[in-house]
C-alpha cells in the first residue's frame, strides 16, 4: 500500500541502541511493525477488527458522538464540549487499532480518515503544548486542577497512538503532537517539582513506550517520577471523594512498597504495566520485588480461569481474596487487555514463561469473548454464567473497551516474539513470519501452527547468522500441573503431556530454563523444526478458599476455557451435572461459530417426569464451546464452572 512503511524504529532495532546505552533490559518484545501474521486463527479476527470493528469505532467517534467534533471545536476556540471528560481518549485508541491495522490489512480509505482526524488533533493542539478538548471548551484556566480528570490518562493514549502510527506509517505529525504534550507535561509538573497523582494511570506505561521509541532518557524519568508520586498523601483532598479512597487507585502506599492488588483493575494493570517497564531497564530491586509480589497477589488470589480480573463492579475492580463469584463478574474486557499488557512486561523483567502463559490465558479467553464475531458487538463485562440475562451491546456510554479490544487485536504482533543478545524467544504459537537483526546478519523465521485447535507447529528457518543461535520455544504452562499455591489446578489423573522438539525431523535434546525449552545450534536456511504441544481435555478444579466453585469443575483443551450454552443444549445450560469420571469427545466444526473445536462430555440432566410430579435422571450428553465465543446467538444460559453434584445444581451463584 502506499504510504505505508512499517518502520521498525520501537522493537528490537531501535532497542538495541538504549540497551546499549544506558539500559539494563535484556529481553525485548518483537515490535508489531517486523512481524507479517499469516495465521488461520487470527487473520480473519484481525481482519474483521481491520473492517467491522473500525468501522463502528469510526460511525461513533465521527458521527454518533462528539468526539471529533470536540477536537474541531478546540482548534476554532468555540462551541460546547460534548460527552465525557475523558472520551479524548478513544479517539486515540481508535487512531492507534487503524494504525496497527493498516500494517496487516493496508486501507487506504482507513489512513486517509486517520489522517484527516490527526490534523484535526493537531489544530486543536495549544501553542505550549497542553491538548485537551475538555478543558480547551470549559475552561482553561481549571487545567491541571483536578486530578481526576483524566488529563495525562488521554495523553497517554495519545503517545501510544503517535508511536503505533509512526511505526506504520511513518507519519510524525501525530508523534511530534504528542512530544510537544509530553514536554508540557514535563515542564509542569517534575521540572517545576509539583505534585501531582494521576488519577486514572496509563501515562506511566506510554513514557515508556516512548523512551523505547526515541532513546530520550527524559521520558524515563518522567515515568518514574509520576511512580513516585504515589503512595505519599498527595491525591487527599483532591483526587479522593466518599466512594473513591487511595486504594481505589493504588495510591495508598508507594509503588515499591505495595504488596496486594486493590482497587480499579484497568488503572493498576496499566501503572503495573509501566512499572514493570520500569524496572526492566532500571533493574530497580524494589519495583522488581514489589511487581513479583503483587503478580502472585493477582494470579493466586484474585484471577479467574478465563484470566479476567477485577470481581466486582461497584469499583470496577479487587474485592476480598478468593472473593470470584461467576454470574455477577464483572471482568472488564479493558483489565483482561491490561493483564496482557502487564504480563508482557513481567516476562521482559524476568524471562520467566509463566507471564506468558498468564497472558495467554487472558488473551485467548477474557479479552476475546469481549468482542463478537460480527466485530461490531461488544461486552463490557464478561461473566462467567448467565441466566440469559445477558447479550454484547452495539456500543457504551464509556466506550472504553470497544477500541481497547480492537487495538489488542490489531496489534498481535507485538507478543508473539521477543529478542535478546543471542536467542529469539517464540512466545506465542501464531503463523506469522520475522526477520530480526543479530549483528551484522539476520534470524529470520516462519511459522505454521494448527493452534488453538491442534498442538502442532512448525518454524522453517530462512535466514540464520553462522555462528550458534538460541531458539527458546515457550512449554505452555496448561501442559503441566498448575503452579502450586495457585487459584486452579487439574482434578484429573492423566499425567503431563509430552512437549516434543524436532529439527529435520529429528527429536532434539533440549533444557528447560524458566519455562523455555532452549535449543542452541548452528542454524542454516530451510532448517525444520516441528514443536508438538499434545492437547487433551482436563478437568479444572479450584482452591477450597474458592467458595463460589466448590463440587464443580471447569474444563479447558490447549489455551481455551470452555463453557456450555443454551444454544447448543435445547436452550438449557443449567439442568445438569458432570459425573465424577468423563470421557470427553473433542471434534472441529467448520460450520459453527467461525469454526471451533466442540467437546462433548457424559452428563445426568434433570429432567421432568411425565406425569408432571417429579424429576427423572436422563443420561445424556452435552456440547461445550470456546468460551470466547458464547453470546454470538443470542441471549442465554451459559456457564463455565459445571456442578459435579445435585447440591450444587443452583442457578443464582
Amino acid at each position: 500500500m502506499k504510504g505505508i512503511v512499517c518502520i521498525a524504529i520501537a522493537g528490537v532495532l531501535s532497542t538495541s541502541v538504549v540497551q546499549s546505552q544506558e539500559s539494563l533490559q535484556k529481553l525485548y518484545p518483537v515490535n508489531f511493525s517486523q512481524v507479517n501474521i499469516t495465521d488461520e486463527f487470527w487473520s480473519g479476527r484481525m481482519h474483521t477488527v481491520a473492517t467491522s470493528t473500525l468501522n463502528a469505532c469510526i460511525l461513533y467517534t465521527e458521527t454518533k458522538t462528539g468526539r471529533i467534533r470536540n477536537f474541531e471545536k478546540a482548534a476554532a476556540h468555540s462551541g460546547k464540549h460534548e460527552g465525557i471528560y475523558f472520551d479524548d481518549s478513544d479517539v486515540y485508541k481508535a487512531l492507534e487499532a487503524m494504525a496497527y491495522s493498516l500494517k496487516n490489512n493496508p486501507d487506504p480509505a482507513i489512513e486517509k480518515k486517520a489522517d484527516e482526524w490527526i490534523a484535526k488533533i493537531a489544530a486543536a493542539q495549544l501553542p505550549d503544548g497542553y491538548l485537551n478538548t475538555y478543558y480547551e471548551l470549559t475552561g482553561i484556566n481549571n487545567r491541571w486542577t483536578d486530578m481526576e480528570k483524566h488529563e495525562d490518562y488521554c495523553a497517554g493514549h495519545l503517545i501510544e497512538a503517535a508511536i503505533a502510527y509512526h511505526n506504520t506509517t511513518g507519519k510524525r505529525q501525530l508523534l511530534d503532537v504528542a512530544i510537544r504534550f509530553v514536554n508540557h507535561i514535563d515542564s509542569v509538573f517534575r521540572k517545576s517539582n509539583r505534585h501531582w497523582v494521576s488519577g486514572h494511570q496509563e501515562i506511566e506505561l506510554a513514557l515508556m513506550r516512548l523512551y523505547h521509541h526515541t532513546n530520550e532518557r527524559k521520558y524515563l524519568e518522567l515515568a518514574q517520577w509520576y511512580l513516585d508520586q504515589r503512595g505519599k498523601g498527595y491525591g487527599k483532598g483532591v483526587i479522593w471523594d466518599e466512594w473513591k479512597d487511595p486504594s481505589y487507585c493504588q495510591d495508598a502506599v508507594p509503588v515499591k512498597d505495595q504488596k496486594e492488588i486493590t482497587g480499579h483493575a484497568v488503572r493498576a494493570m496499566y501503572m503495573y504495566t509501566g512499572a514493570a517497564d520500569v524496572a526492566a531497564v532500571t533493574n530497580d530491586a524494589d519495583y522488581i520485588k514489589a511487581m513479583k509480589t503483587i503478580w502472585e497477589d493477582v494470579v493466586y488470589r484474585n484471577m479467574y480461569i478465563t484470566g479476567g480480573i477485577g470481581a466486582e463492579g461497584k469499583n470496577e475492580g479487587f474485592g476480598e481474596d478468593y472473593d470470584l463469584p461467576n454470574e455477577s463478574a464483572y471482568c472488564e474486557t479493558c483489565a483482561s487487555v491490561g493483564m496482557v499488557f502487564w504480563n508482557q512486561r513481567m516476562n521482559m523483567l524476568t524471562g520467566e514463561a509463566k507471564y506468558i502463559d498468564v497472558l495467554e490465558r487472558s488473551l485467548y479467553n477474557g479479552a476475546l469473548d469481549g468482542l463478537s464475531l460480527s466485530g461490531d458487538r461488544f461486552f463490557y463485562g464478561n461473566p462467567l454464567a448467565s441466566t440469559g440475562n445477558y447479550q454484547r451491546r452495539e456500543w457504551f456510554g464509556t466506550a472504553c473497551c470497544p477500541s481497547n479490544i480492537a487495538r489488542l487485536i490489531a496489534s498481535l504482533g507485538n507478543y508473539i516474539y521477543s529478542s535478546s543478545e543471542n536467542a529469539t524467544w517464540i512466545n506465542l504459537y501464531i503463523g506469522s513470519d520475522v526477520k530480526l537483526p543479530v549483528k551484522k546478519e539476520f534470524f529470520a523465521v516462519s511459522m505454521q501452527t494448527g493452534y488453538p485447535w491442534k498442538g502442532n507447529t512448525t518454524l522453517t528457518i530462512t535466514a540464520a547468522p553462522k555462528k550458534p543461535y538460541q531458539l527458546r520455544l515457550r512449554v505452555p504452562g496448561w501442559l503441566k500441573e498448575p503452579t502450586p499455591g495457585g487459584l486452579y489446578y487439574y482434578s484429573d489423573k492423566k499425567e503431563n503431556p509430552l512437549f516434543e522438539v524436532r529439527v529435520n525431523g529429528k527429536p532434539v535434546l533440549f533444557k528447560e530454563e524458566q519455562g523455555y525449552a532452549v535449543v542452541d545450534r548452528a542454524w542454516k536456511k530451510g532448517d525444520l523444526v516441528e514443536i508438538i504441544t499434545p492437547m487433551d481435555v482436563r478437568r479444572i478444579a479450584s482452591r477450597t478458599e474458592l467458595k463460589q466453585n466448590t463440587g464443580r469443575i471447569a474444563i479447558q483443551y490447549g489455551p481455551m476455557v470452555y463453557c456450555v450454552e443454551g444454544a447448543d443444549n435445547q436452550q438449557q445450560a443449567m439442568n445438569f451435572i458432570v459425573p465424577d469420571r468423563s470421557d470427553f469427545s473433542v471434534q472441529y466444526e467448520p460450520g459453527l461459530l467461525g469454526g471451533i473445536n466442540t467437546i462433548t462430555l457424559p452428563a445426568k440432566l434433570l429432567v421432568i417426569s411425565a406425569d408432571g410430579q417429579g424429576v427423572d435422571l436422563v443420561n445424556k450428553p452435552v456440547k461445550a464451546i470456546p468460551f470466547f465465543v458464547w453470546n454470538n446467538r443470542g441471549a442465554g444460559e451459559m456457564q463455565v464452572w459445571l456442578p459435579t453434584a445435585f447440591r450444587e445444581l443452583k442457578v443464582n451463584q
